[in-house]
């Protein structure tokens, strides 16, 4: 027993140093998982991000049924870089590039059982050449059953409250199904992103370690944070996509508003427009029928023009086509010796895009209010030119003119000026510029400063 109780002492002390280096080399390889999966993490959101600065990307996510051109697309957008994740995860030993379970459920749950089917199977096909044979029937099923997901859940907009902090929602969401009745349809696939990841972690335990690839480890800690970083990557990527979709939902709310308000102005003037002509049409019926019956031609001409199209902007020059149908229609009134016309337009301004309806208010306040109340009448000069990619329309009368303070108070009141300053202020916002000035029997001058726009540019305000 003397002769072997040293050694025993000595195999004893080198055991103990085999566990300690063994345990400092778990610690060591627990530290190394916990970093891949920061790292893993940290790539999906940047991938999100980033796909998310192209414009033809945020109206597929913008969309929500989308037919089989926007599927295919949506395809093009994802599979490429997660393809590319998964070679450099191949090639580079990068394991958090890898991205094919939660890739492959992102699909499904935003584009559907196709969009997941097929996405699945196609990031999948370079692991599958590495002899990961079932790479691609485990990617392929993980976006199918994300499709059909998607498919359940009643409302799609549901889809897109799946956040990176949903998990701390459970607690809650769990006493109100039981008290309540009352469910959360975004913790369905929350709960189904953590089932697939466990499956996969165990389908990775069970069959040949290079059949499938899966972050492992014997730390019931670490598999947690394994579970948690796929729903993490998945969560994230919708976040980000969520807030796109938010931001550009608020865009089209603010047209849409835009536009309401705009069609109102235009209803305020046309029927004032219509007014004004209407009463010049019983005046002359009395002592003038066929002149009246020419208004009335000329009124028709005007009307068929404002029904036929109800733009918010057209070119100048159908602008100016409109202004000669009712002066016209004023000079017919007034007679040609009480009312003179003066045009001096640029024919490079004839093709720039003004809002409709702009000229008309102005021309008729002219008339009605400068020059109407002068018995020798009176004359209208326009003009229009271009510098330094603005436009500017100019209108003059010689008319009675304005008091100070009723220039003051030009735009608060009436329908005519206000109603031109204030849609010019919806579609230019700072961009414009509207200068009037006017001196008591000196007539008025109203000049306007407008960007100039092109038919691409006009139609996509």
């Amino acid at each position: 027993m003397g002769v072997y109780f040293p050694a025993a002492i000595g195999y004893l002390s080198l055991s103990n140093c085999s566990c300690a280096v063994a345990k400092e080399m778990g610690l060591l390889q627990d530290r190394e998982l916990l970093f891949t999966l920061v790292l893993k993490v940290g790539f999906a959101a940047a991938l999100a991000a980033l796909l998310v600065r192209f414009k033809w990307f945020r109206k597929l996510v913008f969309t929500e049924n989308r037919d089989s051109d926007q599927k295919v697309m949506l395809l093009l957008f994802l599979v490429p870089p997660l393809a590319i994740g998964i070679m450099l995860r191949l090639i580079g030993g990068y394991r958090f590039f890898d991205l094919t379970l939660e890739g492959s459920f992102l699909m499904g749950l935003i584009g559907g059982r196709i969009v997941g089917l097929l996405g699945g199977s196609l990031i999948s096909l370079l692991p599958f050449g590495f002899h990961e044979w079932l790479s691609a029937p485990m990617a392929a099923l993980v976006g199918l059953l994300a499709g059909m997901i998607r498919d359940v859940i009643p409302e799609k907009e549901d889809v897109w409250h799946f956040g990176p902090f949903l998990f701390l929602n459970v607690p809650s969401w769990l006493w109100k199904l039981v008290r309540y009745r009352q469910g959360n349809w975004a913790m369905l696939p929350l709960f189904a992103c953590a089932t697939l990841e466990l499956g996969l972690i165990a389908l990775g335990r069970a069959v040949h370690h290079n059949w499938i690839f899966s972050l492992q480890t014997s730390n019931a800690g670490y598999m947690l944070l394994v579970v948690l970083s796929s729903v993490m990557c998945v969560a994230t990527a919708i976040k980000i996509w969520n807030n796109t979709r938010i931001e550009m939902n608020l865009e089209q709310n603010q047209q849409n508003l835009l536009k309401a308000r705009m069609d109102a102005l235009t209803s305020q003037i046309n029927p004032h427009f219509l007014f004004n002509t209407l009463n010049t049409v019983s005046s002359l019926i009395r002592f003038d029928p066929d002149m009246a019956r020419g208004v009335v031609l000329k009124l028709s001409n005007s009307l068929r023009r404002l029904l036929r199209k109800h733009d918010t902007f057209v070119p100048l020059r159908e602008e100016l086509e409109f202004i000669d149908d009712y002066l016209d229609i004023e000079v017919i009134r007034f007679g040609r010796d009480k009312l003179q016309i003066f045009k001096d337009v640029d024919e490079t301004t004839l093709e720039v895009f003004v809002p409709s309806m702009l000229l008309q208010p102005i021309i008729e306040n002219a008339i009605q209010h400068g020059l109407a109340p002068r018995v020798e009448g009176g004359q209208i000069h326009l003009r229009t030119s271009h510098r330094d990619g603005r436009l500017r329309i100019e209108i003059s009368d010689n008319g009675i003119g304005m008091s100070p303070t009723r220039l003051r108070d030009v735009y608060a009141g009436g329908i005519g000026i206000s109603n031109v300053h204030e849609r010019l202020r919806l579609l230019y916002g700072d961009q414009f510029e509207m200068d009037i000035r006017s001196q008591p029997g000196e007539g008025t001058q109203i000049r306007i400063e407008v960007p100039m726009l092109a038919a691409v540019e006009a139609a996509a305000i």
